[in-house]
């Protein structure tokens, strides 16, 4: 039998529990054996993905202490489909001067799901662009 070690690839956070984001976090948490970390999460309202989160022990955080974690966050997955949360996020990295963390927004977040899963996630109310 082969052992295989598990080795940190991402330290992630999501914001944004909602279907789509509620979905993203089931799916991540799946794959934490293959090394992707969510080290927080970001909703302001009483959603499944938030309380799946506070079940599995994951930091609900406000995106001003999401961002000023620095370089303990690698990838910020933006799944609100807000374009203007997603603006003031960026605004928030310029102004903490965290150059380590990429904002992933709800596409990024669309593509990594077609790589790991066989399951559709629906479209409706997608927003595209960063």
């Amino acid at each position: 039998m082969t052992v295989v070690k598990s080795v940190s690839i991402a330290d992630i956070a999501i914001v944004g529990l909602g279907d789509v984001g509620t979905r993203f976090l089931e799916e991540m948490l799946r794959l934490k054996d293959r090394g992707i970390r969510i080290v927080s999460v970001a909703e302001t309202e009483d959603t499944p993905g938030r309380r799946l989160a506070a079940e599995q022990g994951i930091p609900l955080k406000t995106l001003d202490e999401i961002v000023a974690k620095g370089h303990t966050v690698d990838v910020i997955f933006d799944l609100t489909g807000s374009l203007s949360l997603r603006r003031m996020l960026r605004e928030k990295m310029i102004e903490t001067g965290n150059r380590h963390t990429i904002i992933a927004p709800e596409t990024m977040a669309r593509l990594l799901w077609a790589v790991v899963t066989d399951e559709v996630l629906d479209d409706a109310g997608h927003v595209r662009g960063y």
